[in-house]
């Protein structure tokens, strides 16, 4: 048997806050003289839902009451037994089943109640009634279970009651509470037994569980016809019997078939074992009765009425090793080849529930070998196959067995020798010398690390790229054995000829030229010497040089492998290089502005005997020494282009800064006569580039006279020019603008009035 663990934690569902949870109960009793029982009453709850609390305890919505009938009335004879609070302990899970582990939040808690009633002795029964609402709308196996209460009674029958002598019976007690889950198709064997105090003989049975409280209404009103309705979460009082049974989904299930189940899950009527395999996942409602009989008659039958959920388990032992191949799920086969002894590793889950580990193996030679360590190793007589077996957890139900198939072949050996010219880059031959004891090779593979592979027995292979490659070789036989073996080459021959590249061929001072190596096999690790023809050189595999003087030059190259292989080889006249001119030039007026936009360029270039000027990439000039008017203030971008006679050209570019001015002067008298001569006072100059203007003329009196933000608009030497003449004196003229580039200006002078 495997662990099992449980993977679906949903225990039971909502139906409302006020009454849903409750999910089973019993009655019990004990006759203590006098014509007095005490009653035990045990109700259950999941205790890991919000639902509801047991009545009368601490912060439930009702108050626990119970009712007591006589045959053959529905006047109760007891309307109401008002319950005292419940002692409310945990139910720890059940652990018949070891494989079964119970998450954290599934929980049961039982709420007992105990109240003792003086029942005088009866020709009838007395009937001891509890109901509650309402069963959860999970259940599976009857009709509308969320609409369902249940009712909790027991029977104090006409020959178990007292007589003048004393007690006469007390009634069976249950052992143990069923399991809180159930495993989908996992057998179940739970002891539902009860023991008796008197004796008496106990036969079980599943019976009906009975319908109780509902959702709606208040407590029933005091006629027969109302009592006979168990209206309200818990009616009080109580309903009178005979009370109806719950009605299950037929013909699927029934009293005596609560859960179905290949084989039915029944309970011994002479044990109270309950047994079989349930094969439906859900919650079903249950109910167990135990009869109590005395020389043939019954006296009294204790009815538990309580839920199964049968939930998904999944196993969580298997036993399993480190292996080559896996047959059938769980026979495991380790093939060695050359190696006698072996060790054997663990690797079972989940380790948690392991407690032990048996290994077994058949020598073929009636010795066995053994070992109770997790992990073990075993020494096998020699060729051949041999069987062998893991168990975990020896003689639990929780354990599990690994069948292992141990194959013992013969070694095999990889290995190759290798051979090549190592100054001539040509292929390297490799030649096959792996053997095994099984006869032939079957396959062959090559790997040249550098990507390429080969089957073949003993191949050539030729390397584009020298170096230090590793080589690895990895045969198989025929009973699958593989072996491998590495080998490092050192493929380092010298090019058989040297090839080069130049960027350039001709060119003109400074010249750039790259030399472009495309001898192979090559590389950093090779000792290269370039010589230039000018007297320098580089040890670079694919230098770039500068040429700072003109000529014609050879070039040559030299190449040496690590493993001293030498090529070199000479290029004459391979590169030309021309003279070039220097371009140069100065210009007036520098700077120069807006006032004086002509400006004279003035060629310093050296050995140039052609010109081409560009200006802003707008205009063109091929004098030697123009004048250009620039068109606006700002930066300007002159180049220059000169040209040699050998074709060589120099290029310089400047950027002229043109500045911005402004020329602006006040006068210093006017004669507002209005001769037209000279009436008004206003700036003279040149305004270009002007922003934010503003002048204001005061009178000695520092009253504002004039005010204006436009410097064409002049003082015709009225009050704000509308109002009277102003007398003739001297006035203060202030004067603010922006000038070009945001250089702030202010200008302070004197207006004087001529009449």
């Amino acid at each position: 048997m495997k662990k099992l663990i449980f993977i679906a934690i949903s225990l039971l569902a909502f139906f409302n806050a006020q009454a849903a949870h409750i999910i089973g109960g019993e009655i019990t009793y004990l006759c203590i003289g006098n014509n007095q029982y005490e009653f035990t009453m045990k109700i259950y709850r999941d205790c890991a839902s919000s639902g509801a609390q047991f009545d009368s305890a601490p912060g439930a919505f009702t108050e626990g009451t119970v009712t007591v009938y006589r045959d053959g009335t529905v006047v109760p004879y007891i309307p109401t037994v008002t319950l005292d609070a419940p002692t409310i302990t945990n139910i720890p899970p059940d652990v018949s089943n070891p494989c079964l582990i119970i998450p954290d939040d599934v929980c049961v808690e039982e709420g007992l109640y105990i109240f003792i009633l003086t029942l005088p002795t009866d020709p009838n029964s007395y009937h001891i009634v509890y109901q509650r609402c309402c069963r959860n709308n999970s259940i599976n196996n009857i009709i509308f279970p969320e609409d369902t209460g249940a009712t909790y009674t027991i029977e104090l029958t006409p020959e178990a009651q007292q007589n003048s002598t004393g007690c006469v019976n007390n009634s069976p007690t249950f052992n143990n509470f069923p399991p809180i889950i159930i495993c989908v198709n996992e057998p179940i064997n739970f002891d539902h037994s009860a023991s008796d105090s008197d004796g008496d003989q106990l036969v079980y049975k599943f019976c009906s569980p009975k319908e109780g409280g509902g959702t709606g209404g208040t407590d029933p009103g005091s006629t027969p016809m109302d009592a006979a309705l168990p209206n309200g979460v818990a009616p009080n009082p109580d309903t009178p019997p005979p009370f109806d049974n719950v009605t299950f989904v037929s013909p699927t299930y029934g009293p005596l078939n609560p859960m179905g189940g290949d084989p039915q899950v029944a309970i011994d009527p002479a044990t109270g074992m309950i047994s079989g395999i349930p094969n439906t996942l859900g919650q079903f409602v249950v109910g167990v009765c135990v009869e109590e009989y005395r020389n043939g008659v019954l006296l009294s039958t204790v009815k538990r009425d309580f839920q199964f959920n049968v939930e998904s388990c999944e196993p969580t032992v298997f036993a399993q090793i480190q292996n080559d191949e896996v047959v059938n799920g769980n026979q495991f086969v380790v093939n060695s080849c050359g190696n006698n002894s072996i060790t054997f590793i663990d690797q079972s889950f989940d380790q948690n529930f392991i407690n032990t580990y048996n290994w077994s193996f058949d020598l073929n030679n009636g010795d066995t070998a053994t070992s109770t360590t997790q992990n073990t190793s075993i020494t096998f007589p020699g060729l051949g196959t041999y069987q062998g077996q893991l168990v975990l957890n020896q003689g639990s139900p929780c354990d599990d067995t690994a069948t292992i198939f141990v194959n013992i072949y013969p070694e095999i050996n990889a290995d190759f020798t290798y051979s090549y010219d190592t100054c001539i880059a040509g292929p390297v031959s490799f030649n096959n010398l792996s053997i095994t004891g099984a006869g032939a090779i079957t396959s062959n593979l090559w790997e040249f690390g550098d990507g390429n592979i080969n089957s073949e027995d003993s191949p050539n292979y030729l390397y584009s790229a020298p170096g230090n490659i590793p080589v690895t070789l990895t045969v198989e036989d025929i009973n699958g054995c593989v072996d491998d073996t590495t080998q490092i080459i050192e493929w380092f021959p010298a090019p058989p000829i040297l090839i080069i590249e130049p960027s350039i061929y001709k060119g003109c001072i400074p010249q750039n030229v790259f030399f472009n190596n495309l001898s192979t096999p090559i590389d950093d690790t090779y000792d290269i010497v370039w010589d230039f023809g000018d007297g320098n050189t580089s040890g670079e595999i694919s230098p770039t040089y500068i040429y700072e003087t003109p000529g014609v030059f050879d070039v040559s190259l030299s190449v040496t492998s690590p493993l001293g292989c030498s090529i070199s080889d000479f290029f004459p006249n391979l590169i030309t290089v021309e003279p070039s001119p220097l371009a140069n030039f100065i210009y007036t007026p520098n700077p120069p502005t807006n006032f004086q936009p002509d400006v004279e360029f003035t060629d310093l270039s050296i050995d140039a005997v052609q010109w081409f000027w560009n200006f802003n990439d707008i205009d063109n000039s091929f004098d030697q020494n123009p004048v250009y008017t620039f068109p606006d203030t700002g930066l300007q971008q002159v180049t220059l282009i000169v040209t040699h006679t050998s074709g060589c050209q120099d290029t310089l570019t400047q950027f002229i800064d043109v500045v911005p001015k402004v020329a602006y002067f006040l006068p210093n008298a006017f004669t507002p006569n209005f001769d037209s001569i000279n009436d008004e006072f206003f700036g003279k100059g040149f305004f270009d580039g002007m922003e934010n203007f503003k002048m204001t003329i005061w009178n000695r009196w520092g009253e504002l006279v004039f005010e204006t933000s436009d410097y064409r608009e002049g003082w015709n030497g009225r009050k704000l020019n509308v109002g009277k003449d102003s007398p003739q004196g001297v006035y203060v003229v202030v004067v603010t603008y922006t000038g070009p580039r945001g250089r702030d200006v202010e200008l302070k002078g004197f207006a004087t009035i001529v009449k």
